[in-house]
């Protein structure tokens, strides 16, 4: 393996570029060349890569986002654009190639492995924490401890006006960061896909703590359930207190990575080059049980992600 292509796609995701700096890096200390792709599939596509040294990711480990850029690529899904990625690979003597992303990305990665035997390895980058291989993906603790932040500071407003606050947070079709941010910052409430809304519970919930001398309330609501305003408006329909939405956005994409997220960036990017450097591809790395694994990219990418309902049920108990 002497020279190997590198690119984010999809969504960014902190710890991005710390996982760039660690491939880039663990690249060079093997004596392969390194050549970053500029907007993911679609700079595959267009040729648009640049060779990248030591000191070309220097001072980069604490910037979220990805300095190599990224974006989704519909043409990627279409033999004509995969054809065209091969022939750009090809073309520049790629051996190998890395691709930071999520669940799109890595069937991307799937393609050009499956059908085009091109060695990849997929390193999991989405704060959506989406993917069932793997028990954490990258820039999922950043995108929580971002939310964090603003739900502390939401409780402060709406206990001084004794209200309920309905904050969305993202997650496409899976509720983690609802679930874990919900019980790290005291939510009494979280909704998610995976568990149908019970209103009647909600609202006994609800009831339940101001009789108890609660002042305000906060409900997490994932974004694959419905929109932030939407249940607002449900719910105000239905209770005599004052209920405000907030929706937390794209903020939680970005900001310097959390010391977790950084230490997974470094493990994930140093282990996709070893396996690249001992003639290993077809592949994606991951973290399950403190251990950093590897597994067939095809049978990551087939896996169904469950629902932990064992901290929803944690949740459900101390929530009070």
């Amino acid at each position: 393996m002497k020279r190997i292509g590198l690119l984010t796609s999809g969504g960014d995701a902190p710890g991005m570029n710390a996982c760039i700096r660690a491939v880039v890096r663990t690249a060079l200390y093997f004596g392969m060349d390194v050549y970053g792709i500029q907007r993911g599939y679609q700079g595959l596509i267009d040729d648009d890569m640049i060779p990248m040294q030591m000191r070309s990711v220097s001072n980069i480990v604490q910037r979220g986002g990805t300095m190599l850029m990224t974006a989704r690529c519909l043409e990627m899904l279409t033999k004509d654009g995969q054809e065209k990625a091969v022939k750009t690979l090809k073309n520049r003597k790629i051996d190998g190639l890395v691709v930071i992303g999520g669940d799109g990305s890595f069937r991307g990665a799937k393609c050009l492995s499956e059908d085009y035997g091109i060695p990849t390895i997929g390193i999991p980058g989405t704060i959506d924490n989406d993917l069932a291989y793997t028990d954490y993906t990258l820039g999922f603790d950043t995108a929580v401890n971002t939310c964090l932040d603003v739900i502390n500071k939401l409780r402060d407003t709406m206990t001084s006006h004794e209200r309920i606050s309905v904050v969305e947070v993202m997650g496409r079709h899976c509720g983690d960061i609802a679930l874990y941010a919900g019980i790290a910052s005291g939510a009494e409430i979280i909704i998610v896909p995976e568990v149908p809304i019970d209103m009647e519970d909600i609202i006994m919930r609800i009831n339940r703590s101001r009789v108890d001398g609660k002042r305000s309330n906060i409900i997490l609501l994932a974004e694959g359930v419905c929109t932030a305003d939407e249940f607002s408006k449900r719910l105000q329909s239905v209770t005599a207190y004052s209920v405000r939405s907030t929706v937390i956005g794209h903020i939680q994409r970005g900001g310097s990575p959390t010391m977790a997220d950084r230490m997974l960036a470094a493990q994930f990017g140093n282990k996709a080059v070893r396996l690249l450097n001992d003639g290993i591809g077809d592949r994606v790395v991951g973290i399950r049980k403190n251990e950093i694994i590897d597994m067939d990219i095809i049978e990551a990418v087939s896996m169904k992600k469950k629902f932990n309902y064992e901290l929803y049920q944690t949740l459900q108990m101390i929530s009070m």
